[in-house]
């Protein structure tokens, strides 16, 4: 007898939104606890993985921090980096394991609560039922592109960072990469390393370094807490959660992303981008306070390190100061694309949330979800895998899934509730 699909029944107890880390995280957990729901990914298992990453991408993080429930990477480099297949390849494994009901090409179209609560759902397979939504979409959806942008050159070919694949993508001559965060200072690397003649225009975005001390930076966070400490006890408070991430490489076993050593191998540098009319670009002249900017980071987490090193006693190898390579001997504000030879600009300045199509009072004025650990005001309506969720981990392979059974543990309970008289 074939299996049943639960979308023929109308009604689901609870509906998981989206086929990523995050959302097969909670079906799992809602699988050991007997609870029915389906997964609907409106595009294949871990389609951002596999359809919105560079050739060469790879994560960030080592391996050792891939946690899935109950599917810890077992593979023989914990200390190195996934490559772009083989996080497709950790992700769908993941799913096999469990037998994961996901319903793959199902786009949710709206969600609507209910005046006898529960939810209304419209997909593109028709309108649907549910107790409990589970949205585990991640906080990046929509490209952001710097006003202006359609000032620019028809000459000049532009893409966003989302779109990039590899150099061969883009015309000959150079290229101009906006933003130095994670992606964008990867991004342009990978166009250097490729022969091509790269600018970029470097923002806030703070650095780090790979290893220190005899070990990868990120063991040594993990050490102090870093990953576990929640939001609403950071310094920052709820500013941390729009923070810009730390650029550093997984790339040929990782390394460090210092600009300045770029700088001196050719790669040429600027302030943040301003704005565009033609070819002529207007640039901040800001270049030298960024990164200075950044390398205060990286030496505030070293000294910090080096804090806990000395509190506990470590015998860890002492590293000599960080010593700039290069500092810019002037501010370029003025840059002319055609002049320089530039024939393609590729924009990464990130994402925006885009949670619109939840008919439901739970966004603030930036457009991002009200919550509490994911469980929102609404009954029923929880959120899972955004960024600093609760904890620097959230987003990430290393954090998912403690988030993930504290919503289960709360959707279970709330099942278990006596209704109210």
């Amino acid at each position: 007898m074939p299996e049943h699909n639960p979308l023929d029944t109308g009604h689901i107890d609870v509906i998981v939104i989206g086929g990523g880390q995050a959302g097969l995280s909670a079906s799992c957990l809602l699988k050991q606890r007997d609870i029915p729901h389906v997964i609907l990914e409106k595009n294949q298992v871990a389609h951002s993985w596999r359809s919105e990453r560079w050739d060469t991408f790879c994560l960030v993080t080592p391996n050792w921090q891939c946690q899935l429930p109950g599917f810890a990477y077992q593979g023989d480099d914990p200390d190195g980096f996934m490559l772009k297949d083989e996080i497709v390849e950790y992700v769908e494994g993941f799913a096999a394991s469990f037998e994961a009901p996901v319903r793959e090409g199902v786009a949710v179209h709206r969600v609507t609560p209910r005046a006898g609560g529960g939810f209304e759902l419209t997909t593109s397979e028709g309108r649907l039922t549910t107790d409990s939504v589970v949205v585990a979409i991640g906080g990046y959806h929509d490209p952001i592109l710097p006003r202006g942008a359609d000032r620019l050159s028809e000459d000049i070919v532009q893409m966003h960072s989302v779109d990039y694949r590899n150099a061969d993508q883009l015309p000959e001559g150079g290229v101009l990469v906006v933003g130095s965060g994670q992606s964008g200072t990867q991004i342009a690397e990978d166009l250097h390393l490729a022969g091509r003649q790269v600018h970029l225009c470097v923002g806030n975005a703070p650095r780090v370094n790979r290893t220190y001390r005899g070990k990868d930076v990120v063991s040594w966070l993990d050490d102090m807490g870093y990953y576990d400490l929640p939001f609403d006890q950071h310094p920052q408070g709820d500013r941390v959660r729009a923070k810009t991430n730390h650029y550093v490489t997984g790339r040929d076993g990782g390394r460090d992303i210092d600009l300045r050593q770029r700088a001196l191998e050719g790669m040429t540098l600027y302030g943040k981008f301003e704005s565009v009319d033609g070819t002529a670009v207007t640039l901040c002249p800001d270049l030298a306070a960024n990164l200075d900017q950044a390398d205060a980071t990286l030496i505030r987490i070293r000294e910090t390190i080096d804090e806990h090193i000395g509190k506990h006693g470590i015998d860890a190898p002492a590293e000599p100061a960080y010593v700039a390579p290069w500092t810019p001997d002037a501010e370029i504000t003025d840059l002319d694309l055609a002049e320089a030879g530039i024939t393609s600009v590729l924009w990464s300045i990130g994402f925006k949330p885009n949670f619109r199509w939840i008919d439901a009072d739970v966004l603030d004025e930036r457009g991002y979800p009200r919550h509490h650990r994911g469980v929102t005001d609404i009954d029923g309506l929880y959120f899972l895998g955004l960024p600093w969720q609760h904890t620097w981990g959230s987003g990430r392979f290393s954090g998912v899934a403690r988030d993930a059974e504290y919503l289960v543990d709360r959707i279970s309970a709330d099942r278990c509730a006596p209704l109210s008289t």
